[in-house]
């Protein structure tokens, strides 16, 4: 999304209630479980980790919940058998929708995303359908009011990092990085020592589309607030302009 409506929707969603909370700690858990059975426990030797890590500090999980989600993932890689899995389709109107899912059964996942689409008076469509609309892309959003350095200097430390792009919004900041520099340039930005209130590689759309009609606005959401309740949804991508 554009800078001002992602770090809206950042806020929105740490303001939420404790349920809210509760699913996106549940993702980045199975995230930690993941990073941690395919390159170790140990940050230091494995940047996967080190991004969720940073993930999950800037939603406020606590360090004694991370701490244990790598310990436990460490001691039971054996049992740690989630898949990433991809659906593409249409919401109403023709809007893009991507969903990413980390799952232990694809089965229910599947059926529970077709549900969502359906629901909603959209429908999947076949792999590629899609994604070519969008780019994936690195992405880190500083909120200006957590951030000391000015504009300029905070541009330079970031391109000087590596970092493709950046944009100032009006209440944040948006650093664009390849999605293959973006653990580099993301960890330099934190031994500079800037908060950083969402850093992740996402999938940014390449055109923005408005709904006028609102029934169309409604089913959509329909289909977005189903997908958002799903555990096994990591993350949802769309050219909805909100």
């Amino acid at each position: 999304m554009s800078g001002h409506s992602k770090f809206a929707n950042i806020k929105h969603k740490k303001e939420r209630n404790d349920a809210a909370k509760g699913k996106i700690f549940t993702i980045i858990g199975r995230e930690l479980a993941v990073a941690v059975k395919e390159g170790g426990p140990d940050p230091a030797n494995n940047s996967k980790l080190r991004d969720v890590i940073a993930k999950a500090k800037a939603n406020n999980m606590p360090n004694d919940t991370i701490d244990r989600g790598i310990k436990k993932a460490a001691g039971d890689a054996s049992s740690v058998n989630y898949e990433y899995v991809s659906y593409e389709g249409y919401g109403p109107g023709g809007i893009a929708i991507i969903v990413d899912a980390l799952t232990d059964n694809k089965n229910r996942t599947a059926a529970n995303v077709r549900s969502a689409f359906t629901k909603g008076k959209g429908n999947i469509g076949t792999p590629g359908c899609v994604s070519y609309m969008f780019d994936k892309k690195g992405q880190i959003i500083i909120d200006k009011e957590e951030c000391e350095m000015d504009a300029d200097d905070l541009m330079m430390t970031a391109l000087d990092a590596g970092a493709e792009d950046f944009s100032e919004e009006e209440d944040s900041f948006e650093v664009i990085t390849d999605p293959d520099a973006f653990s580099e340039v993301r960890q330099k930005l934190e031994e500079a020592g800037i908060p950083m209130a969402q850093a992740e590689v996402t999938m940014i759309p390449q055109n923005w589309v408005e709904l006028a009609d609102e029934e169309a606005v409604k089913n959509l959401q329909r289909t977005l607030d189903m997908l958002d309740e799903d555990d096994d949804v990591q993350a949802v991508y769309h050219n909805w302009e909100e």
